[in-house]
Parts: C-alpha cells; structure tokens; sequence
C-alpha cells in the first residue's frame, strides 16, 4: 500500500468492537485512534486496553482529520444514526453485521452514503476465510453443475445470562430479531452468496428456552432460490452444548459442505487438479469453536481481513467486497422469514425486498 497510515475509530465498546481493534493492532498500515461511547466508562477502558483515546461524544471524532475509516459496532438496530453521522463528516464506513434490521433502515444508509460518495461495507467476515472462498470458486466455475439444494444449520446455544448481559439483546427494536438476526445472519449471508437470490421463503419459528426474551430463539425455514433450486435454514440458540456452524451445496455435479471455516466434503464427478491439495488441507486446517456457545469464541482474522479489504478499496477508488448494497441482501431475506414465521404464509421475495 502507497498509504503510510489509515487512521480509524470506532463507535461502541461492546464485545465485537474487541475484535475490530485487534484486527486493527495487527495491521501494518493501520492505527486505532479514538473510541467512542455513550457509556464514557466503557470508553476509557477500552481506551486503557488498547492505547487510543477515548471520546467525549462523536463529534470529537468525527473532526479528528486523522480518522479515515470508521467502525460501527453499536447494537444492531442503531447503525443507522450513527452511520449518517460518519457519512456526513465525509468518513469511510464499515459497519457490524446486519447492516440494520429492516430494509428500510438499510436504504436509508446506503443512499446516504451514495450521495456522500464515501465507501460503506458490512462486516461479513466468512466470506475472507479461504474455504469459503475456494467454494464460492467452484460456484462459479460451474463445477456443481446445476444447484439443487443449498441447506444452512446453526445450531448454537446461549444461556439466560447471555441476553441478560444487555438490555438490547433479544428485543425487536435493537437486536431486530433472535437466533437468525443476530447469530444467523452470517450464514444466511454466505448461503445467499452461494446460491444466488431467493424468490420465497415459508418459515415458523418458536421460543424453547429463552422466555425472557421477546424474539424467537429457533427457526426452521424452506427456500426456493430464484434459479430453481431448494433449500432450507435450522438456526437456534437453544440447541444445548451447541455444534459448528454448517452449509450444504449440493448440484447435480458434485457437492461439498463447509462445518465453521473447513471444507469436510469435497467431491465432483468431474475432478481437478486442485482437488487433491483442497482435499489433503480439509484434514490439516483448524479453527476455532466459531462462538457455537460462547460468543466470544471466534477468531479476529476474518476481521483484519476484511478491514484491509476496505483499506485497499479505498487505495485503488474501488468498492470494498462487501458493500451496504450487498449487506441489505441478508436483511432481506431475514425480513421475509420473520414475516413468514408471523403470518404462517408464503414470502416472495423480488429484488432483495419482501413482496
């Protein structure tokens, strides 16, 4: 990178915002220069933690000309504010996954930073691991053949004391869902990216442990895609010690599943010379427990590596990989599913908005 020093900040102190500030520490090129939040005790600990500075309220950061990117790591139902506020001062924007909890909230930032013309991504860190990449390769390379199923499981559990931890966990208006809104959507993202658009989902939905909470805690959900093919998504925070994260492709081709951040099947009728190596690396390659019943048990690396994605966008005057655009796709869809789950109807989807 021609660029000496990205200067970042970051806008909420919780847990995730942790990993974006190591992820930040290890990159050569970047630095952590301020945080802010609206609890100034949490700030100045994060502060003392990782050697930047801690605000006294956003507009300090906001005016620091040091600052080119910033990290929105607030609850995931006020993303919105904030984002307009660090669109407006002209601030590169990457923000935590979902983008926002409707698609409304979503559009709201993605024409803001349209008309600012500053770059906005949303933090999707799956889709920088390399096996994720290697089958969305295959994908492409139209290896499966024709798809036919596309199946997405996340069977995870979190404890009582989990949603007491804030008082924003597990509410409609800033959690914007339960399992699939918040520890779903990083599957459903991938299975979207796989299998390509939704044209209609049919769901129901049920709480079975958390009762102190208002959204549901499992999901059950059947897909059609809009090329044709099927599929499904499980997603719960009941499911108790809780397993990896799994996606199915299936085609008439071949097939592969991805459990966490490992490829443990890989098999086409038709091989390639890189079968052998991918095949010989699905035994050798580790990962960590990817926060099946701790939330904190999850790598930072995707971060690092989707933060240099947006330093290196903002180099070169392209979009990062994962553009607000692209983040609303989940949304969407995870809009749909809880309509569906509602209402006990079919949901059609048509260019990423529910019907």
């Amino acid at each position: 990178m021609n660029n000496p020093q990205f200067g970042f900040g970051i806008i909420g102190a919780g847990m995730i915002a942790h990993f974006h500030a190591k992820a930040i520490k290890e990159i050569r090129n970047a630095k952590l220069e301020m945080i802010y939040d609206s609890n100034k005790y949490h700030a100045d600990e994060f502060a003392h933690q990782f050697s930047c500075k801690s605000c006294n309220s956003l507009e300090e950061m906001l005016s620091n000309p040091q600052i080119e990117i910033i990290c929105i790591c607030t609850p995931s139902g006020a993303h919105l504010e904030p984002a307009r506020s660090v669109i407006a001062a002209g601030k590169n924007c990457l923000i935590e996954k979902p983008l926002e909890i409707t698609v409304e909230r979503c559009e709201k930032i993605i024409q803001a930073a349209r008309q600012a013309n500053v770059k906005t991504g949303v933090v999707f860190p799956s889709r920088f691991y390399k096996a994720e990449k290697q089958l969305k390769e295959a994908i492409n390379k139209k290896r499966f053949g024709n798809l036919v199923l596309g199946d997405a499981y996340v069977k995870w559990y979190r404890s009582l004391e989990y949603y007491k931890s804030g008082s924003w966990r597990g509410t409609w208006k800033l959690d914007g869902g339960g399992a699939l809104m918040n520890q779903g959507v990083h599957s459903v993202d991938l299975l979207q990216w796989y299998m390509g658009p939704i044209a209609s989902v049919q769901a129901i939905s049920a709480n079975r442990l958390h009762n102190n909470i208002e959204v549901e805690d499992t999901v059950v959900c059947a897909i059609q895609f809009a090329n044709g093919a099927l599929g499904s998504i499980e997603c719960s925070t009941a499911a108790f010690p809780g397993t990896l994260k799994r996606i199915e492709i299936r085609g008439t081709e071949g097939s592969a599943v991805l459990e966490e951040d490992k490829l443990i099947e890989w098999n086409f009728r038709e091989k390639s010379e890189e079968d052998e190596s991918i095949v010989i690396a699905m035994k050798d390659e580790h990962f960590s427990l990817g926060g099946v019943s701790d939330p904190a048990d999850i790598s930072y690396k995707g971060h690092q590596w989707q933060i240099e994605d947006m330093m290196h966008a903002i180099e070169a005057g392209d979009d990062p990989s994962i553009t607000a655009d692209e983040g609303k796709k989940s949304v969407a869809i995870i809009e749909a599913i809880y309509k569906s789950a509602k209402t006990g109807a079919k949901i059609i989807l048509e260019q990423n908005k529910v019907k």
